[in-house]
């Protein structure tokens, strides 16, 4: 007897369990379901194959960025004024050394105790100052005293007028003295006054020495 009960007791458990599995499952299908579609789906079609597209940002305009100075026109304006500067100093230099050689204050010399001269510029012959060189003469050519060529002009100024020193003089060999070719003031009205070849000599020649 006991053993048919025990028998009997899981038959009845299988079968509650098997409804509550069978309940809960039919209440999930008979849940209310959405009508079907009565409109077939919309299918688009290509005619051509697809273009890739950008994956990023597309970056602004040129237009839209910031205007960079350019830094060219001010080196330029600074190595110009640098370059200037320098060749100014250059002449400047140049000019104070052909004032103070032995040549030009010989050829000053010379000029001042020239008695023609003096009826023609007046007492008290000298440089005629220049405003940009703050009073100095400027003295025009070059000396060349190793390679035998001394070639000069500058202007000469009195109370009674002014005019222009012309002065050349060559070496034709080493050793040998300085020949004067030219040795003239023109002035201002067009007069001319030839200085002796006598005391052109002699200031070459010192200036050979010197």
């Amino acid at each position: 007897m006991s053993i048919t009960r025990y028998a009997r007791i899981p038959s009845i458990l299988d079968r509650g369990f098997g409804r509550a599995i069978s309940r809960s499952y039919a209440t999930v299908t008979e849940l209310p379901r959405p009508p079907p579609p009565t409109e077939e789906p919309h299918v688009e079609t290509f005619s051509a194959p697809s273009k890739p597209r950008l994956y990023y940002a597309r970056p602004p305009l040129k237009s839209d960025l910031p205007r960079v100075q350019k830094r060219w026109p001010f080196i330029l304006a600074f190595a110009t004024v640098g370059v200037s500067a320098w060749a100014a100093f250059l002449l400047f230099a140049t000019n104070q050394e052909k004032l103070s050689s032995s040549v030009v204050k010989r050829i000053m010399q010379t000029v001042k105790e020239n008695e023609e001269l003096k009826e023609m510029l007046g007492d008290a012959i000298r440089f005629e100052p220049a405003w940009y060189l703050n009073g100095d003469p400027w003295i025009n050519g070059s000396i060349n005293l190793p390679q035998g060529n001394v070639d000069l002009s500058f202007r000469l100024k009195g109370h009674l007028g002014s005019g222009t020193l012309y002065f050349t003089s060559i070496r034709k060999a080493k050793g040998q003295p300085f020949t004067p070719l030219r040795f003239r003031v023109i002035g201002d009205d067009k007069r001319v006054v030839n200085l002796s070849p006598q005391t052109s000599n002699s200031s070459a020649v010192s200036a050979e020495r010197s």
